[in-house]
């Protein structure tokens, strides 16, 4: 993990380690590159319902990021393990609908980074410094632009079952944008964000 010209502006190469992530905190700009697969709501309803072995899922999730996120891709890719296409818009989805499976998912699967947009709930924070992962919020409204991010598209898993907006995607990518906003240490920035705008609120309205 390398810095840039800028104390809090960090280089990011997945794999993850556990010293990667307690290096980060919220506040910190990072641009990540390596692979990364996405997840939305019906690969984590998968994960934490069926439970399926490692050896089962065709990409190793140990120290990886999990992007919420439904790409498109073209050509259309069919088949399982496709690699190949490109990804022409890969903006995030809002973190709270899978916040239910995502503690469960960090635990089960050694994921150390999420990314995705709103922060997440209590449950997934605890989980996040208790497993050591970080969460990173990323660009919303510019699916175009992250999507120039992502070089390659390295495999796809679920694709025919559950289509292709939900299926689970290994990505390449290169400088791809996020803001830690939860860290490991337990702090949320979303959680502060809400503190100091309750508190600017009570000011107005005396």
């Amino acid at each position: 993990m390398n810095t840039r010209d800028t104390r809090n502006t960090i280089n990011l190469n997945t794999p993850l380690t556990k010293e990667d992530v307690l290096n980060l905190k919220i506040g910190d700009m990072v641009f990540i590159s390596g692979r990364i697969v996405t997840g939305r709501d019906r690969v984590h309803k998968f994960l934490f319902h069926e439970r399926p072995d490692k050896k089962e899922i065709p990409f190793d999730l140990e120290g990886g990021i999990i992007y919420h996120c439904g790409p498109i891709i073209t050509p259309s890719l069919k088949g399982e393990e496709v690699g190949g296409g490109k990804v022409i818009a890969a903006g995030p989805t809002t973190s709270m609908r899978v916040e239910m499976y995502e503690a469960d998912v960090i635990k089960s699967y050694g994921i150390r980074g999420i990314i995705g947009k709103g922060g997440m709930g209590d449950k997934t924070l605890a989980a996040l410094k208790e497993y050591g992962c970080v969460y990173l919020h990323t660009i919303s409204g510019a699916a175009a632009y992250l999507a120039d991010r992502i070089k390659g598209v390295a495999g796809g898993w679920k694709i025919e079952e559950f289509g292709e907006p939900e299926a689970m995607w290994l990505l390449d990518v290169e400088d791809f944008p996020a803001m830690v906003t939860m860290d490991a240490h337990g702090n949320s920035l979303h959680r502060e964000i809400e503190r100091l705008s309750f508190e600017r609120l009570k000011e107005m309205v005396k």
